[in-house]
C-alpha cells in the first residue's frame, strides 16, 4: 500500500514514518500543506492519505483538504485532529472525509494509524467492489431484457395443435454470493407462414452476455427479413441464413456460431419438415403408447450457422401421428449438471426422454414444466449453466 501523509511536527512525522513504512507499505510524508497538495497530485495512485485537520489553523486546513480531494479524487482521506477541535470536524465530513482519528497529548493515537489506514482502504475497495457489482447486475439485466424482447410473448396454435414455449436464463453466484440471471443467446419463435403452414424455430449463439444476445439479435432480424420467401424446403431456408450470417462479424469473433433448428408443419398433412443446423434432434413422443423417439441421429445435424458460408444442409420429414407430443429444445435442458460432483454426468437426452415417459397423461404446459423441474433438479441446486428454451406441441 502507499500512503501519503500531511504532518505539521517533526517529531510525531518522524515517529509516524517508523510505524507505517513496514511490511510492504510505502509512507510518504509532507511537512507543510503546499507540499501536501503537490504530493497529491503528481499521479501517484495513493491508496490513502493522511492529513491534520488544523494546520495551520482549521480554515486553511480545509481548503487544503477540499484541493487535495479535487487532486487525488479516487484515494480516501483520512483526518486527525486534537480533542478541543473534534467540532470542527463535520465539515471535512461532510465534503468527503472517510474517518478521522483524534490526536491524544502522549501519542498513543499514532499505534492506531496503520489499522485505521488499512481498514479504511478496505472499506473503500468493498464499496467500489459494490458498485462495479451493481452496475454490471444493470448491464446484465439491459441485456437480458434486449435478449427477451424478441421472444413473442403470445403462441397462436393452428386447429388440431397446442403449442407451448419457454426460455429461462442461466444464473451465477457471484457478486457477494447473490444469483445474477446471465443474459444468454438462446431464441425462439413461431409464426405461420400461410393457413396451413406454421414454422418452429429454436437457435442457440454460443458463449453468454452481449456478444451472444447481438447474435441472436442479428439471427432473428434476417429470419424476419426472409421469412416471407417462397423456399422450396427447409434447408434452403437454413443456408441462405447461413450465408448472410457468415457476412456478420459479430456472429464470427472469437469464433462464435449459431445453432438452428427450423421446422415447418404442415397441418394439412400433418407432416414435419425440419433442418438441423448443429442443433439437437427433436423428440416425439407417442401418447398412446407412450413411446419416446428422437426423430433422427446426430448425423442429421449439418454445421452450426457462421462457420462456412457454403455449407450444405438437409431437409428431413417427419409424420406427427394423433395424439403425439413434439419436443424442440436448446442443449441447456440436455447439458445441466452438478457443480462439483464427479459421480453424476449430464442430464442429458435419457433425462429428457425419460421425464416425458412419466407425463404423458399430463396438459402440454405441466410436461414442459416437468422438463425444467427435472433438468434443474439434476444439478443438484447448483442451477443449469446455460439458458434453455423448449417448444412443444401436442397434435390431438
Amino acid at each position: 500500500m502507499r500512503f501519503l501523509v500531511g504532518w505539521d511536527e517533526p517529531s510525531e512525522a518522524e515517529l509516524i514514518s517508523l510505524y507505517l513504512n513496514v511490511d510492504g507499505i510505502e509512507a510518504t510524508l509532507a511537512d507543510d500543506p503546499e507540499h501536501l497538495l503537490q504530493l497529491a497530485g503528481n499521479g501517484t495512485n495513493w491508496d490513502a492519505i493522511l492529513l491534520t485537520t488544523d494546520t495551520p489553523d482549521t480554515a486553511l486546513a480545509f481548503d487544503h483538504f477540499k484541493k487535495i480531494r479535487q487532486a487525488a479524487p479516487n484515494s480516501p482521506v483520512v483526518g486527525a485532529c486534537k480533542a478541543d477541535a473534534v467540532f470542527s470536524v463535520a465539515q471535512f465530513m461532510t465534503n468527503g472525509l472517510r474517518t478521522y482519528i483524534i490526536r491524544d497529548v502522549a501519542g498513543d493515537f499514532m499505534f492506531l494509524l496503520r489499522a485505521t489506514l488499512e481498514t479504511t482502504v478496505e472499506s473503500v475497495r468493498s464499496e467500489r467492489e459494490r458498485l462495479v457489482s451493481e452496475k454490471l447486475r444493470e448491464e446484465i439485466e439491459s441485456v437480458r431484457k434486449l435478449q427477451e424482447s424478441i421472444i413473442p410473448a403470445t403462441l397462436k396454435s393452428p386447429d388440431g395443435y397446442n403449442i407451448c414455449a419457454r426460455y429461462e436464463s442461466s444464473q451465477i453466484r457471484v457478486m457477494g454470493g447473490q444469483p445474477v440471471t446471465l443474459a444468454g443467446g438462446d431464441y425462439y419463435d413461431v409464426f405461420m407462414l400461410d393457413d396451413n403452414s406454421i414454422v418452429l424455430l429454436v437457435g442457440d449463439a454460443s458463449g453468454h452476455g452481449m456478444r451472444a444476445c447481438m447474435s441472436i439479435m442479428t439471427m432473428h432480424t434476417l429470419v424476419s427479413m426472409i421469412r416471407d420467401r417462397k423456399f422450396e424446403d427447409t434447408s434452403s431456408f437454413v443456408a441462405d441464413i447461413n450465408r448472410w450470417l457468415c457476412e456478420q462479424s459479430i456472429v464470427q469473433d472469437e469464433g462464435g456460431f449459431i445453432t438452428l433448428l427450423y421446422a415447418i408443419l404442415r397441418t394439412d398433412t400433418n407432416e414435419l419438415q425440419w433442418t438441423s443446423a448443429g442443433h439437437p434432434i427433436p423428440i416425439l413422443q407417442h401418447l398412446d403408447d407412450n413411446r419416446v423417439e428422437s426423430l433422427g441421429t446426430v448425423d442429421y445435424g449439418g454445421l452450426p450457422l457462421g462457420v462456412l458460408d457454403d455449407a450444405e444442409y438437409e431437409t428431413y420429414t417427419s409424420k406427427i401421428p394423433p395424439n403425439s407430443r413434439l419436443l424442440i429444445y436448446t442443449d441447456g435442458l440436455e447439458e445441466a449438471f452438478p457443480d462439483g460432483s464427479d459421480v453424476h454426468g449430464e442430464f442429458g437426452i435419457k433425462g429428457i426422454k425419460e421425464t416425458m415417459a412419466a407425463t404423458p397423461e399430463s396438459k402440454l404446459e405441466d410436461a414442459m414444466q416437468q422438463l425444467f423441474d427435472a433438468s434443474n433438479a439434476f444439478t443438484d441446486g447448483s442451477g443449469r449453466h446455460d439458458d434453455t428454451s423448449v417448444v412443444m406441441l401436442d397434435r390431438a
